[in-house]
């Protein structure tokens, strides 16, 4: 079996991610221009063409929906150049799982990996995937919604083709990323220039008149529309998920980040307000697809070429969350917190393919829920509370190891204010959406009995760990019959 384990022994790795000799590990094949376009391909996903109904739901207004939207990008960006002092001291894959794990300990950090693994991230790759499909048969139902089966079908086959291509081999997967990444910025810069033509001409709708009626004063409200916002902005962190993977990452992280993320806060701004240029507020409420009430207004007969960028845009973003999130899930099985098999790599792929199967399989559990925005307030409150904790152990690292060495150094005035903004939207929910909270706080706990059973106790029965065995036979038979298709090819 061409698989080999990744795993290794906690005294045989440091800080800087160096691993035993005599160990297999992924392969450093990511540049600065990669790691852009994973940035930029991750979090230009679905968000843009689905949040301005969700921020505009809660923010009440144009005024503060626009404010919002540029919010979001700077509480982004800080928490990015806080994210990447952590990824140069702690030189490891794993993003927040690495951190939490390096600064606080084993339970917080499997809290985040199991709601990571099980909710957040099938559950974001989901709701792309759903995107693209609804996109993809919006020219074949102009008048009405595409029946649920084929969009979901249609999901699916978009979520296992990106799997295979992931498994097949990395270039592959990057160039995929590349070149969607590429169409979804010219989707996104259409919107903007037919927009800014509109205004120009002075044809454009009221939405401008009175930007700020109507807007919500609410503390919670706003929280949720940031929440919405955030949803659009969520990858910004993903970049840290490969970290070993990346080529020169005390230079090309931070240049990753202070390029991308300003550019996509300055793309997302100009949409908003290109948006609001063609559509009134009540017609963005009453849509769920957003770019295609855009461009029926504006392009007419080609109208068409809308719902294909979108669907270009979405597959990249399902493309770069999968190629991420695999390495968590490799990450978590390399530490010992997950079966051994998904800390395997194919030697000759270098690709972790048992993880990136379980991911297409957590993901097409989750293709079965369409209330994409309730779905969007869960995750957006357990995803801040566990951002909150990962910049709660840089500011403990500070004090407990202050003579660690940190490559990247921000003031510490960065990761206090983002730990402020954390809190805000951590406790503002409750007050207006305390069941959504409740759920997500549910979410959070019921991994403790599951790292109690399958961390913690060791002295297992034999009938247990013949399950366990089971699971892992057949997953061990799933890459090899997927191994032998590769070859074929």
């Amino acid at each position: 079996m061409e698989m080999v384990n990744g795993a290794v022994p906690e005294e045989n790795t440091n800080n800087g991610g160096d691993k035993d000799a005599n160990s297999v590990n992924l392969k450093k094949e990511l540049g600065l221009h990669n790691a852009v376009g994973m940035i930029v391909g991750v979090i230009v996903g679905s968000g843009i063409f689905v949040s301005p109904k969700g921020v505009l739901l809660e923010a009440g207004s144009v005024g503060i929906s626009i404010i919002v939207w540029g919010a979001c990008g700077v509480v982004s960006l800080i928490g990015a150049m806080c994210y990447a002092e952590l990824g140069t001291c702690i030189l490891k894959s794993g993003g927040d799982y690495a951190y939490i794990m390096e600064s606080i300990g084993h339970l917080p950090a499997f809290l985040y990996l199991w709601v990571a693994l099980v909710v957040i991230i099938p559950t974001g790759n989901a709701i792309t995937a759903l995107t693209f499909a609804n996109y993809v048969l919006q020219p074949i139902y102009p008048d009405c919604d595409a029946p649920g089966i084929a969009v979901t079908l249609l999901a699916a086959l978009c979520v296992t083709l990106l799997t295979f291509i992931n498994m097949a081999n990395v270039k592959w997967a990057v160039r995929v990323q590349d070149f969607f990444t590429f169409a979804k910025i010219v989707a996104l810069v259409m919107i903007i220039v037919t927009g800014l033509v509109k205004i120009c001409q002075g044809d454009i709708e009221d939405s401008f008149e009175a930007p700020f009626e109507n807007s919500q004063t609410e503390l919670g409200k706003v929280a949720l529309a940031f929440y919405s916002g955030l949803f659009s902005y969520s990858g910004w962190n993903y970049l840290n998920f490969v970290t070993e993977e990346l080529k020169d990452p005390y230079k090309n992280l931070p240049r990753a980040i202070w390029i991308s993320i300003p550019l996509i806060t300055i793309i997302y701004v100009l949409a908003n307000i290109a948006y609001f240029a063609v559509i009134t507020p009540q017609e963005m409420l009453a849509s769920n697809a957003v770019a295609v009430v855009f461009a029926n207004r504006t392009y007419g007969v080609m109208a068409w070429i809308m719902p294909l960028f979108v669907a270009f845009s979405t597959f990249g973003g399902v493309n770069g969350a999968i190629f991420t999130s695999a390495r968590l899930v490799f990450v978590g099985a390399r530490q010992g917190h997950l079966p051994g098999i998904l800390a395997t790599i194919n030697i000759r792929r270098y690709t972790p393919m048992p993880s990136l199967l379980f991911g297409c399989v957590m993901t097409l559990i989750m293709l079965s829920s369409r209330d994409v925005y309730t779905l969007i307030n869960y995750t957006s409150f357990v995803t801040s509370g566990f951002i909150g904790v990962s910049i709660a152990g840089m500011l403990y690292l500070r004090y407990s190891r202050p003579t660690m060495e940190r490559p990247i150094k921000v003031s510490i005035v960065f990761p206090v204010f983002f730990m402020m903004i954390c809190l805000f939207l951590i406790i503002m929910p409750l007050t207006s959406n305390p069941m959504e909270c409740f759920v997500g706080i549910i979410m959070v706990v019921t991994g403790i009995p599951v790292y109690l059973i399958g961390v913690v106790w060791e002295s297992k029965p034999k009938w247990f760990r013949d399950i366990l065995e089971q699971c892992t036979v057949l997953t061990q038979k799933a890459c090899l019959s997927l191994q032998e298709e590769l070859k074929e090819k």
